[in-house]
């Protein structure tokens, strides 16, 4: 039965029309015409794209040095979005200054000094301690998680400049004279590397001259694993995401915010040609027709560097046909990281991982297949096919296959990126690689995987570092971020700044990991650790978590209680 429609306009007394009138008013901030007029002139020509909002939201931080909720009102009404959704996005990351109705906004610099461990142990505290009082009102002082210099450690950042083995003075300096903008060192530019060789292989690939199925056969052969983490065969992946239907992404993950990790900024720094070969030839080999390169906000000189060599690589490309590249800024979230929540934020959203199945090699960014690769995967792709598969798994000590990149840091004679054979032990990469250990300094602990791989006694020196060789004893190689410790340092002390970083990192999308990090923290902070809980709240964690960040968080704590008890029955 049809019900005839009443005016509201008819009900109730003469107010009615006023009421109509007011429920016809947009609901929400009301967008004010100067903050809108300023959005649009930072946004100039950009799409006004959904999948552009962090971009914009970067535009306009930039220009702004904050984030206004007047000016975040604006940009949802240029990309017609909900301005709820907008706050969320831009409160989500730690590198947007959302200033609510009346707050003031932040001094115009910033200065970040990292706490992560390696800087922590080099002395940052004492730099955040006293540097606020030096600088005064004008300038910001945060304390910031890994900012990927961990060889260079205590490492800072002014403005968008690093500053390398940072000290009172080194930053007081920068802030003098104004250097706030990071100019990168020289790197190896497309035509030298044009004339080195580079990008025959591609070229190679794109004329005929190298079939598909021979250069995934080579890959295969080679034992090339995802060298971000996760160590899945790199040939296998490029075979997978083929087999679906097009259209095909890429998705490339140089967020790099592990602590102690920073091998592919030290090779962007100096050879990213070597990097985008490798990456246009899996392109080609997977039949992708777009990439997308994720980049941290931190990595301010690499975004110039790519920024410049991409123009000049596509204004003389060596062949016809390359797909269309992307270079996404991230905004300062380690979860992004994580391959599904890197794809949320290359699509605008906040970075939270996504439930799985589908897997990102059927349903990824954009919801199409997408191939996702860590940066040094692809940096090696040039070298195994020009050199062959036979010659890569020819590398390797202790009866594995391969060549990895090890990021050192700590308490070594020289830390930094050492290329060395995989499965070599930590002792043989001390003493090889590094110049033996710091004066007056012993091995006593290390962590094989950065943050997340857990932490090792000295008298587990000879385990050979790689793939599968650590889950029995509770770790994982991960990024091969090597930090070496001393007697002069506490493992209960590194647990503890490993979990305060997971805590502040946890997307918060799912309790074990929201919650689980915070109480695992809260416990270690007592004078006596109650093993027995943080033992249930680990396997609650490890078991619950929607990603690795929750399942891996608890080893930390989890080898402090199994290797250094003895640290704990002094506490």
């Amino acid at each position: 039965m049809n019900h005839p429609i009443i005016p509201i306009a008819r009900i109730g007394d003469s107010g009615g029309a006023s009421r109509q009138r007011k429920r016809e008013a947009p609901k929400g901030r009301q967008v004010d015409p100067q903050a809108l007029s300023e959005v649009q002139a930072f946004l100039g020509g950009m799409p006004r794209r959904r999948d552009l909002l962090i971009e914009c939201l970067h535009l306009l931080q930039d220009g702004l040095k904050a984030l206004p909720a007047a000016h975040l009102a604006a940009l949802a009404q240029e990309l017609r979005m909900a301005q709820a959704e907008v706050f969320e996005v831009a409160t989500f990351y730690h590198h947007f200054d959302v200033l609510r109705e009346g707050e003031a906004a932040p001094p115009a610099l910033t200065v970040r000094v990292c706490d992560s461990l390696s800087c922590a142990m080099a002395g940052s505290n004492e730099l955040l301690a006293r540097l606020p009082a030096l600088l005064g009102a004008e300038v910001r002082v945060l304390p910031t998680p890994c900012i990927g210099r961990c060889e260079q450690a205590p490492a800072a950042v002014v403005g968008q400049h690093p500053v390398p083995q940072a000290t009172l003075d080194a930053v007081l300096g920068k802030v003098a004279t104004g250097q706030v903008r990071h100019q990168p060192e020289p790197w190896l530019a497309y035509q030298d590397y044009r004339e080195a060789g580079g990008y025959r292989l591609l070229a190679d690939c794109m004329a005929g001259r190298r079939q598909v199925d021979d250069v995934l056969r080579e890959m295969e052969a080679s034992g090339l694993r995802g060298l971000g983490g996760a160590g899945f065969p790199a040939g296998r992946k490029w075979r997978l995401v083929r087999e679906q239907p097009g259209p095909r992404l890429m998705a490339v993950n140089l967020d790099e915010g592990e602590p102690g990790t920073f091998k592919d900024r030290y090779y962007l720094e100096r050879d990213p040609h070597r990097f985008l070969e490798g990456m246009l030839v899996a392109a080609w080999a997977a039949g992708v027709e777009a990439v997308y390169i994720y980049l941290r906000d931190e990595y301010h000189g690499c975004r110039a560097i790519l920024d410049h060599e991409l123009k000049r690589l596509f204004a003389a490309p060596p062949g016809e046909g390359l797909p269309q590249v992307h270079v996404r800024r991230g905004a300062g979230a380690y979860i992004c990281g994580e391959e599904s929540a890197m794809i949320e934020s290359i699509e605008g959203k906040r970075g939270m991982p996504r439930l799985r199945p589908p897997y990102v090699a059927q349903q990824g960014l954009f919801d199409r297949p997408t191939l996702v690769h860590n940066f040094e995967t692809l940096y090696w792709v040039r070298a195994i096919l020009e050199n062959g598969a036979a010659w890569f798994a020819g590398q390797g000590r202790n009866g594995r296959q391969g060549l990895r990149s090890f990021s050192v840091s700590g308490r070594v004679r020289e830390p930094g990126v050492k290329l060395a054979p995989a499965g070599i032990t930590v002792q043989e990469l001390i003493d090889e690689y590094c110049g033996g250990m710091l004066e007056g300094h012993r091995l006593y602990a290390y962590l094989p995987g950065g943050a997340s791989g857990g932490i090792l006694p000295a008298s587990m020196n000879a385990i050979p570092l790689d793939f599968d060789t650590l889950q029995a004893y509770g770790c994982f190689i991960g990024s091969a971020a090597v930090i070496v410790l001393s007697q002069h340092d506490s493992a209960v002390a590194a647990a503890r700044n490993l979990l305060a970083f997971f805590r502040h990192e946890s997307c918060g999308q799912c309790t074990p990991c929201r919650s689980g990090t915070a109480k695992a923290l809260a416990l270690m902070d007592q004078p006596r650790w109650d093993t027995p809980l943080l033992g249930e709240l680990s396997q609650v964690m490890r078991d619950a978590s929607i990603c690795g960040l929750g399942q891996a968080a608890p080893n930390p704590f989890d080898c402090v209680i199994r290797y250094f008890p003895h640290e704990l029955e002094g506490a």
